[in-house]
């Protein structure tokens, strides 16, 4: 994508071209000024000349630093609070299955939710606890299979 900046958030476009090198470049910057314990202390020059100074607690550098990689790598990003109430049709999206299959995991009493009037929410700790278990589960059999591969000389 080519052009200057356009206003509003990544989560319905994707960045530009322009975007993209302001974030790469504030990623260096940032990545500059980790400290050892993950805290990142920053100077702004502010309008009347002073210099006001912010250090950021491992988390948050942490997390500035993941939106500042997602976006230098040309990607949309959507934050949203992790208590949040979710869609069937969101959280099926955010698991990458299709609406079905998720209502059904659902009805199965795999992932907790609560009804809103006729609609399901599901609390979104609540569904990446589940995506967490979920891809330990895959990784786990993924593993045995290649254990299984490497004992039959496949690979």
């Amino acid at each position: 994508m080519t052009g200057q900046a356009t206003k509003g958030a990544f989560f319905d476009r994707l960045p530009t071209d322009v975007e993209i090198r302001n974030a790469e470049q504030l990623k260096e910057m940032f990545v500059s000024h980790v400290a050892d314990d993950g805290s990142v202390t920053l100077s702004v020059d502010e309008d009347d000349g002073n210099v006001r100074k912010v250090t950021l607690t491992p988390s948050l550098a942490a997390s500035l630093l993941e939106l500042l990689t997602l976006v230098s790598d040309g990607s949309g990003v959507r934050i949203f609070p992790i208590n949040k109430e979710l869609t069937e049709r969101q959280a099926a999206y955010l698991l990458d299955v299709p609406n079905s299959y998720f209502a059904k995991l659902l009805d199965d009493g795999e992932i907790p939710f609560v009804k809103s009037r006729r609609h399901r929410r599901i609390r979104a700790d609540d569904l990446f606890a589940y995506k967490k278990k979920r891809d330990a589960i895959r990784s786990a059999a993924l593993d045995e299979l290649m254990k299984r591969d490497a004992e039959m000389g496949l690979v």
